[in-house]
């Protein structure tokens, strides 16, 4: 299957967590097919390629209101995506080509 173009060292991915369903992190390192990523909540992880999901760095900080504007539509993003708008309470959101 080989290493997807789209995540290399240095590469910011959500990879799934048992507790939190899904953190984010940075890839340190790669080996075959699998990473090692350093977490943003301090936890070293290592992880299959194919289970890895880029994250959109470009996203304003209080997320976006039209999930198109995601760079990735992924579950992981979507997530994150509603969790921000929720905490600043703008939780009406919608998901269309104009």
């Amino acid at each position: 299957m080989g290493m997807p173009k789209n995540i290399v060292i240095g590469s910011h991915v959500w990879v799934g967590d048992p507790e939190l369903v899904w953190i984010d992190g940075q890839i340190i390192n790669v080996n075959g097919e699998e990473a090692e990523i350093q977490a943003s909540n301090g936890k070293m992880v290592v992880a299959n390629l194919s289970k890895l999901h880029p994250k959109d760095m470009e996203n304003p900080e209080g997320g976006v209101d039209d999930m198109i504007k995601l760079e990735n539509l992924h579950e992981p993003g979507v997530l994150h995506n509603l969790a921000t708008r929720f905490k600043i309470n703008e939780i009406y959101i919608w998901v269309a080509l104009l």
